[in-house]
């Protein structure tokens, strides 16, 4: 089966962001959301994520309306009833996204592919609230989903290889490299990139060195974009602070054993660049 039609559910930030990228490679979307109000939010940013790139000149106004064109959004899970892959990008909560997969399982035609936007959390896990574990991995994208250019397929214990490569296939032809992942807490790029992000609030907490001289450090000294607490700042300290508990508890490993300052910012509500202040601020 040809993937012709896809299906997202959630339209925030990732998953406006995998609609786009979807209707701009030539796929039928169909995206949903729990409430009109929020949906109607999501295509707006995706309309406005569309616009920028108009207005870069990376995207003609007539491909912008295509695009467009191409994306329906809904309120209903039997609008996915066509799908040829459904692509969850809901919270980061297990229970929910078991609750997801289930109804998912019952709205899509048996040959579906059913897959998660997880970056952490168990694969396996969502697949066994279906009935076709075979027929289920996970596509972990990047954030911002238009510009970065990766995607981690995750394979399960009980997915089929079939279903594997169609995935990969698929993300491909997004314009994706693909990398495939065994499904492990982490997977590939988070094992090795929450454990630096937390050594990098480990330093600046014991007074190693200034916010300032950890990240010119990395961007300087490494040729990194962008350093661990800028980058911290982006992805979302609330964010990164659940990726590394949902992995200390699997792997009992200190090095994904979060600090107290990142706990204390949590609480603090000192999120990163979405609430306007993190380990920088951004109110300006």
């Amino acid at each position: 089966m040809d993937i012709k039609h896809v299906g997202v559910v959630g339209c925030g930030l990732m998953g406006s962001g995998i609609a786009e990228v979807s209707a701009r490679s030539g796929y039928q979307v169909t995206i949903s959301e729990a409430t009109q109000e929020i949906l109607d939010r999501g295509l707006g940013n995706l309309r406005n994520s569309l616009e920028r790139g108009v207005k870069a000149s990376k995207l003609s106004a007539e491909d912008r309306d295509v695009t467009l064109g191409r994306i329906k959004g809904t309120t209903d899970f039997g609008d996915f009833k066509d799908c040829d892959i459904v692509v969850e990008a809901i919270t980061e909560n297990l229970p929910l996204k078991k609750e997801i997969f289930a109804r998912l399982d019952d709205a899509v035609k048996p040959g579906a592919i059913l897959s998660s936007n997880t970056s952490c959390l168990s694969v396996m896990d969502m697949a066994a609230a279906t009935k076709r574990p075979d027929r289920v991995v996970g596509t972990h994208f990047f954030n911002p989903v238009p510009v970065m250019k990766l995607l981690e397929v995750i394979k399960t214990i009980a997915s089929a290889q079939e279903i594997v490569d169609k995935a990969k296939t698929f993300g491909e032809s997004l314009g994706k490299t693909v990398i495939i992942a065994p499904d492990a807490p982490g997977f590939v790029v988070n094992r090795l990139l929450v454990p630096y992000l937390i050594d990098a609030v480990r330093m600046l907490e014991a007074g190693v060195a200034t916010m300032k001289e950890i990240d010119h450090g990395m961007v300087l000294g490494c040729a990194h974009p962008m350093g661990p607490l800028t980058l911290l700042d982006l992805v979302g300290i609330d964010t990164t602070l659940f990726i590394a508990d949902a992995m200390f508890e699997d792997f009992k490993d200190a090095k994904f054993a979060a600090p107290p300052l990142m706990r204390k910012m949590v609480v603090a509500g000192r999120w990163g660049r979405k609430t306007g202040k993190g380990f920088y601020e951004y109110s300006k």
